[in-house]
């Protein structure tokens, strides 16, 4: 616009001398605007260009830091959450908008729920699995905010408020918070050498044991010590507050070293040992399903190739009431899958329509991808996989990373699965075309998974997946492409400003070349008298 002005003043002062004649007042203004613009230099207009280009940069670096924050542009997000309202938007006292507000706060802390870090119940061990990795690759596989969520959980399960009348539950209580792990490891050593502590053998076989076999070793010794604590905490439950939260602190580490103890033995190749562990462990603890044990059962099942028994397991905990898991879903889709995929072709099937069969296991697959849609690249390997952090994120990329690095294996097995899978998974996404407004069988996506990943994962090695892809705003490309232009004038126009000049005037001529066509023809047919009134006026 600068660059028009300067090349348009000489027009301006030819048109101000045309309309100067009517009256002295006129003649005036028109003056002052006409030796207002003959005083300002070209310098000045290329120092506004320049200016004009440098407040575009900013607006655009400020846009796109928001942008990559927030996801969202901050001039839509102004213009819709301001400007909209002051303009005649809606009236937020109606009934209607109460109840759209309502649903709104519904939808809100759905999304915090579904947002909320879970343990993951096939987490591996710190010490002879996460710590050989990093004495492999130098690499650091968890992140400080997936170690800080494991020491809270551990403070949570294995420490109580009456641990300070047991020396060697005092000390593993201090233990659990330190941040240094040889630290952590001497006050177990400490805590052993006072009396047989469960809590102190479970923190050696987590962080201290470099094999597997050293990890079970510890493991079947804290049993002991575990449900000597249990018996006596059972008996005196119902004596006082105390005993219960006792009580309860020696059920969930009783718990924790038996479900542990089994997956060693899955780990170690026992797995049809490992499978009674769990389900004597389910048996006799019903009500704890906060440890998820179901979901380390469908994986050794699934090892087994015992399809019965995991359509058993699903039956059970694949319920619209329950929370729902990768590990349900996918679980679902592949048992429907394994019945039609070793005969499933996509050209017979385009042919021919998909069979009752068929279409279910494609509705299984739309389903499992509709709850987690980062899974299918894992399991096709379209993406690389890293090891599993020791939580999870529902829906997110940490759970689809902990899923396929467990169970890639059980697709692979299925003759069939994965081509199904490769043919159908994308059709999920013209379901729902707007996944983070509304869904198709769950709640909309929420958007909240990217921030939480990243917290997760560790993103210096690993690029973290994001759905639905981000597009970059308009503003944001409108800003940038202003910015460039401005900026290319300004430059041209200082170094070469009788070029620039020349190219001006062609460009300008030419783009007023159809306005000045007709204004000929509409000259050629008004009456000059009419048209000498109408310039008049």
């Amino acid at each position: 616009m600068v660059f028009l002005v300067y090349i348009l003043r000489v027009p301006f002062r030819y048109s101000d001398n045309l309309t100067a004649a009517p009256g002295p007042a006129m003649f005036g203004t028109e003056s002052s605007l006409s030796m207002f613009l003959n005083t300002l230099t070209p310098k000045f207009y290329v120092a506004l260009t320049g200016t004009s280009s440098l407040i575009s940069g900013l607006i655009l670096i400020f846009e796109w830091w928001y942008f990559r924050k927030y996801g969202t542009s901050f001039i839509e997000q102004v213009s819709v959450s301001h400007l909209r309202p002051l303009l005649g938007g809606v009236d937020n006292s109606s009934p209607t908008n109460s109840s759209t507000s309502n649903g709104d706060a519904d939808s809100n802390r759905q999304s915090v729920s579904e947002c909320k870090v879970w343990r993951n119940p096939l987490n591996l061990f710190r010490g002879a699995e996460y710590n050989r990795y990093t004495w492999v690759t130098g690499r650091e596989p968890l992140t400080y905010y997936d170690m800080n969520l494991s020491a809270q959980d551990h403070q949570t399960f294995f420490t109580c408020d009456s641990d300070h009348l047991r020396p060697a539950d005092a000390i593993m209580q201090k233990a659990w918070r330190e941040r240094n792990p040889q630290a952590r490891i001497s006050a177990a050593h400490e805590a052993l050498e006072l009396e047989d502590c469960a809590t102190a053998y479970i923190l050696l076989a987590e962080e201290e044991a470099t094999t597997i076999v050293e990890a079970e070793k510890l493991f079947k010794q804290a049993v002991k010590a575990g449900e000597g604590c249990y018996r006596r905490s059972q008996q005196l439950q119902h004596h006082g507050a105390q005993y219960e939260a006792q009580h309860r602190r020696d059920t969930n580490v009783l718990v924790y070293i038996k479900r542990r103890l089994a997956m060693c033995s899955r780990k170690l190749g026992r797995t049809r040992e490992a499978v009674k562990m769990m389900r004597d462990l389910m048996k006799e603890f019903p009500l704890l399903s906060m440890f998820n044990i179901h979901e380390n059962l469908l994986e050794s099942l699934l090892e087994l190739q015992n399809y019965a028994d995991v359509q058993a397991v699903l039956a059970k905990y694949d319920d619209i009431s329950l929370p729902k898991s990768a590990t349900i879903c996918y679980t679902a889709a592949l048992l429907k899958a394994r019945a039609v995929s070793d005969k499933f072709s996509p050209e017979a099937a385009s042919r021919r329509g998909l069979s009752t069969a068929e279409m279910n296991a494609v509705e299984a697959i739309h389903r499992a991808v509709e709850f987690n849609p980062h899974v299918p690249k894992y399991l096709l390997e379209m993406k690389s996989l890293i090891l599993p952090p020791e939580h999870i994120l529902k829906r997110g990329d940490s759970e689809a990373i902990a899923y396929a690095f467990f169970h890639l294996q059980h697709w692979k097995r299925v003759e069939g699965a994965l081509n199904l899978l490769h043919c159908t998974w994308e059709g999920t996404f013209r379901m729902i075309p707007y996944p983070l407004e509304k869904g198709h069988l769950f709640y909309p996506y929420p958007i909240c998974t990217e921030t939480a990943d990243r917290e997760l994962l560790p993103t210096v090695f690993h690029e973290v997946s994001v759905y639905p892809k981000k597009e970059l705003p308009f503003f944001i490309l409108f800003t940038a492409g202003l910015c460039s232009f401005t900026a290319m004038l300004a430059l041209l126009t200082h170094q070469f400003p009788e070029l620039m000049g020349v190219f001006a005037k062609a460009f300008l001529s030419t783009l007023f070349a159809p306005l000045n066509f007709i204004m000929e023809k509409v000259e050629s047919i008004l009456p000059s008298s009419l048209w000498h009134q109408l310039t008049r006026i």
